[in-house]
């Protein structure tokens, strides 16, 4: 069976090629099915950004496909960045960018409480489903670690004594919230005979 992941993160593509390596799924890239646009995420919502992308490549390109939207969710900041996380410091920003944005915002709060959020949205013959995963934790100080990707830095998984960016791949997979979304698409397609 073939999947297109629809994003144009090398590092989720990767990610998700890992979790979901020892199964007969083929996860085919956009660059596979030679799309080479941006695809738009103008959504308030993961779900709706999601579905945004999944339907993108679902009605130009006639593939079954699925995408996923992921937000980092403050409680200091009221749930900021969330749905702009990737472009909490504005279009055109980095990782690092954004980062630093984060912990200015949150100055020496001492509520550091976080939680990241993924929404995978699944688009096979046309009909869509929705799968969620999440993961809380704290937010650090500094950064710390150069695994990974994003806010990885400074994201503290709850009972870890290491961040996300300190974790290696195989460690930060089996706790992460791209891993507990990944594994609800995962069984919903075992239980419809998609995959072995």
């Amino acid at each position: 069976m073939e999947l297109v992941f629809a994003t144009n993160n090398l590092h989720k593509l990767s990610e998700i090629r890992h979790i979901l390596q020892n199964i007969n799924i083929q996860i085919l890239s956009l660059k596979d099915i030679a799309c080479f646009d941006e695809i738009p995420e103008t959504a308030p919502t993961l779900e709706g950004n999601a579905l945004q992308k999944a339907h993108y490549i679902y009605d130009k390109f006639g593939r079954n496909c699925f995408a996923d939207d992921t937000g980092l969710e403050v409680d200091a900041l009221n749930g900021a960045p969330g749905v702009y996380s990737a472009r909490y410091a504005g279009e055109g920003c980095n990782f690092d960018d954004n980062i630093n944005k984060l912990l200015l915002e949150l100055g020496q709060t001492t509520n550091r409480e976080a939680c990241f959020k993924t929404v995978i949205a699944l688009i096979i013959d046309g009909k869509e489903y929705l799968f969620h995963g999440e993961v809380s934790g704290k937010i650090l100080t500094e950064r710390k670690g150069a695994e990974g990707f994003g806010y990885d830095p400074v994201f503290l998984p709850d009972g870890h004594n290491k961040t996300f960016a300190e974790m290696d791949a195989a460690t930060k997979n089996a706790l992460s919230h791209r891993y507990k979304a990944t594994q609800q698409l995962l069984q919903f397609l075992k239980h419809q005979n998609q995959v072995k």
